[in-house]
């Protein structure tokens, strides 16, 4: 495996290549090395990149329009994912696939409020042929009356949803809807064309997050 680190505006990438010969598949993901040990070892081992994204702001960066914060104490989400998205695509990608070669496909993944921003991209751009959101954010205020108003960009080829079966259940009043709305989003998606699935994990949003996001995304892949 070989790593480079490279910088898009003022984000970070660690970008983690295979020793497969190109082309292959380049999975982006906004987490940390530290976080994604296990899924950066799955990828390389079947012969795709990751690319990992840093410095992320999750609430101005992976949010696609204001709303308020969804936690006493939280910060309030400022809309920045068109910006973050651009920035991106025309930015980090260049920069990558100058080194791997075009890809087979790209995959755009995110576990929680990057799930959501994975799923609005695809609505945005047509730079990503799949898609993970995983226990993503799609209680949004807003995000399913603007998904059924959108159609996305490209021809999404696959794109996996999933949760911990436990979600909803939350004092939370906003994220109860977690489960209808991905299930909604999921339906849309399935409209289109694409290959979905939806997964439930035992337990809450915070569960065995490392293994969530691996499974997901290797099913992406066709695994």
């Amino acid at each position: 495996m070989i790593t480079q680190e490279l910088s898009f505006g003022e984000w970070h990438c660690t970008l983690s290549l295979p020793e497969a010969a190109p082309p292959y598949p380049i999975v982006y993901l906004p987490g940390s090395a530290e976080e994604n040990g296990l899924l950066r070892s799955n990828l390389t081992e079947r012969g795709a990149a990751l690319a990992l994204l840093h410095d992320v702001n999750w609430e101005r960066d992976l949010s696609p329009w204001p709303a308020p914060r969804a936690f006493r104490g939280g910060a309030d989400f400022s809309g920045g994912a068109d910006a973050f998205l651009l920035e991106l695509t025309t930015g980090l990608l260049p920069q990558a696939e100058e080194l791997t070669g075009p890809p087979s496909f790209r995959v755009l993944a995110g576990y929680s409020l990057a799930g959501l921003f994975a799923l609005y991209a695809l609505y945005r751009t047509d730079a990503f042929e799949r898609a993970a959101s995983l226990s993503g954010s799609l209680w949004y205020d807003g995000l399913i009356e603007y998904l059924q108003t959108h159609k996305p960009c490209g021809t999404p080829q696959r794109v996996c949803f999933s949760l911990g079966d436990r979600e909803r259940i939350t004092r939370n009043p906003r994220l109860t809807a977690v489960e209808t709305c991905t299930r909604a989003a999921q339906a849309l998606l399935s409209a289109t064309g694409a290959q979905t699935c939806l997964t439930f994990h035992p337990g809450n949003h915070f569960q065995q997050v490392p293994q969530r996001i691996t499974q997901g995304i290797l099913w992406t892949l066709g695994e």
